[in-house]
């Protein structure tokens, strides 16, 4: 006989092992719905951080707790946490069962509903089923219901409590240390690299020098000075040759005026 449980109500448990199942309508804009599961000691919080398993903590160390992970079941999804309950720790008094959806508001869930079954009867009716629905809608994490120890037996209870803040915040509150390995963690922003070695910026390259004339050298007072170097030559004189000393100036042709002296007696023929 299977039991649609109310919120808040319970139901004993003969089963030994039970199967979670969390069911959902999938669907464009559905968030993808993870199912998880907190092992509770006397204090209502976790021993330590293997007391969650979740999906990158599949199994708890202990085999007794598990994680199925999901499947298509006609025109749903789901995903099962399965537990042995004859094999959990005596210090485990409770068992939370809980759904995720990565960031999104449950409100975008549709048909959300946790099945218990009994794992030994496979193909059997569930034992126990509960429509989840959030109160706010603004839930990004639910507790669906807890198997929970009472005297020498176990129960299942119908809970729908929601969290905002996500699995990080849920899982938090009952002792879970998040750090940035947590998929749910939000890393820390990375600290500035210190520089290693400090770089200057490329010199301009190098711009040829101006040569500058060399001026002339100062007068030498009392003393004739030298040509200018600029100066001009006189047109119709030949030029100097640099380097040679200049050609001896050219005498003049016979003056045709010229006339011997008269001779004295001594230089006439006889």
């Amino acid at each position: 006989m299977t039991h649609a449980m109310l919120k808040g109500s319970n139901v004993p448990l003969e089963a030994t092992t039970v199967r979670a199942v969390l069911r959902w309508t999938p669907g464009q804009g559905v968030p993808d719905v993870d199912a998880s599961a907190l092992l509770l000691g006397p204090d209502d919080r976790v021993r330590s951080d293997e007391d969650f398993v979740f999906y990158n903590q599949p199994r708890h160390p202990s085999g007794k707790v598990w994680r199925l992970g999901k499947k298509r079941v006609t025109e749903y999804l789901t995903d099962t946490i399965q537990t042995d309950l004859s094999g959990v720790e005596p210090t485990v008094g409770r068992i939370l069962l809980i759904a995720s959806a990565d960031g999104v508001a449950f409100d975008q869930v549709e048909n959300l509903r946790i099945l218990l079954h009994d794992a030994a009867d496979a193909d059997g009716e569930p034992l126990a089923t509960f429509d989840v629905t959030p109160e706010t809608g603004a839930e990004t994490a639910l507790i669906c219901g807890e198997l929970y120890r009472r005297g020498e037996g176990w129960k299942f209870r119908a809970l729908g409590e929601g969290y905002s803040n996500g699995l990080r915040g849920l899982a938090t509150d009952f002792g879970i240390s998040v750090d940035e390995s947590d998929p749910d963690a939000t890393p820390e922003p990375a600290a500035a690299a210190a520089p290693t070695a400090e770089i200057s910026a490329p010199l301009p390259p190098e711009q040829p020098t101006a040569v500058t004339p060399p001026l002339p050298p100062p007068p030498t007072y009392g003393y004739p000075q030298p040509a200018a170097a600029t100066a001009q030559p006189a047109y119709g004189y030949p030029q100097p040759a640099y380097g040679y000393p200049p050609p001896p100036p050219v005498p003049p042709g016979p003056d045709p005026n010229f006339r011997l002296p008269p001779q004295g007696p001594q230089f006439i023929g006889r």
